[in-house]
């Protein structure tokens, strides 16, 4: 007996759990901040090399887009410290439960955009 597969998989109506979308996000914060790496350590030299660097460096950082930017760098490294400190618990085989692993992936998903909104807030 043959069965009949799908021509196509329709990514839109694929449900992930909670805990397969924060290692979807983990992989994609990291990913982010390996890129921008380079931007950021250009930014950092520029920031602490003289006077007049640091006034342009100010002035760039006062650019909204610019502040969006940074902000969801920010984002994406406390979303990734959150999730490998979640991901190293699983490591050692503790919150494996189902019920774990879906509440500690919510509160991965809560600290990180709350700690974000705090330290954005603050720097914006």
């Amino acid at each position: 007996m043959q069965k009949q597969r799908p021509k196509h998989l329709d990514v839109a109506k694929i449900r992930l759990p909670v805990p397969g979308i924060v290692s979807i996000l983990h992989r994609v914060s990291g990913v982010a901040l390996f890129l921008f790496l380079p931007v950021l350590i250009y930014l950092l030299q520029g920031s602490l090399s003289s006077a007049e660097s640091f006034d342009s460096f100010r002035i760039l950082i006062a650019n909204p887009l610019v502040k969006l930017v940074l902000i969801g760098l920010l984002w994406a490294f406390l979303h990734h410290a959150c999730a490998g400190i979640r991901f190293l618990f699983l490591d050692m085989h503790k919150g494996l439960e189902l019920a774990t692993a879906r509440a500690t992936a919510k509160t991965v998903l809560v600290v990180s955009l709350a700690l974000t909104v705090i330290l954005g807030v603050a720097v914006w």
